[in-house]
């Protein structure tokens, strides 16, 4: 069995946590990020950022090609961003068309390219009230299909779809992980809003734990 994983790496929290935890867990890691026109594209730098100093292979994938039928988010579109948590309604606003089933896709090709047995996300149990392609069902069908898909099987796994971004955080507290190293808002701007659901999350999430963000945050000081 093939010691290598592909992690799709956004350049986020959430991803930060998996690169690190894959390479904890002595896996040989390929990391693979996308640019699908994201407004929050600046997270790419961090990921690139990352993963030089780690020294593992890092590929940027352009997919904005594809923005017409990826199109209607507020990620991606003239829309405001949502304020507030990811429990709102209002937060469908951000989920991007089939974007998880088109990247795991894509990354399954590049798994079965440099021979890796399985494609990691960073989906987690925060994200099921809102994102379909981060629930636990998704996840055990695209896994079901990319085991037939080609002739080298490639599993679909998402390590955290149980834990809530506060457990996800305490794992990378026991790792000693620099979270100043991510970008997690939705805004691209010089400093993250902390108004966004991805930022009022992770601010909550710090906040169970008593620590500061290491992120500068607009209005802060």
């Amino acid at each position: 069995m093939s010691d290598t994983v592909v992690v799709i790496y956004s350049g986020g929290m959430d991803s930060f946590t998996l690169l690190h935890k894959a390479l904890s867990d002595g896996f040989n890691v390929h990391a693979l990020s996308f640019n699908y026109g994201q407004r929050h594209v600046r997270e790419l730098d961090c990921a690139a950022a990352v993963c030089k100093a780690l020294a593992i292979p890092h590929r940027v994938i352009d997919i904005t090609a594809l923005h017409e039928v990826m199109a209607g988010s507020s990620l991606t579109d003239d829309i405001a961003i949502p304020e507030g948590h990811y429990a709102e309604d209002s937060m469908k606003s951000t989920v991007v068309p089939n974007r998880n089933m088109i990247l795991l896709s894509l990354a399954t090709g590049y798994a079965v390219t440099v021979k890796a047995a399985a494609v990691w996300y960073g989906a987690h149990g925060g994200d099921h009230a809102i994102y379909p392609d981060c629930r636990p069902e998704f996840v055990e069908k695209m896994n079901a299909v990319c085991q037939v898909a080609n002739y080298q099987p490639v599993r679909i796994e998402a390590p955290y779809i149980r834990a809530d971004k506060t457990q996800i955080l305490a794992d990378g507290v026991a790792m000693a992980l620099d979270y100043s190293q991510t970008w997690t808002c939705y805004n691209g701007r010089d400093n993250a809003c902390g108004r966004c659901g991805s930022c009022v999350e992770r601010l909550e999430a710090f906040a169970a734990h008593g620590l500061e963000d290491p992120l500068i945050y607009e209005g802060a000081g």
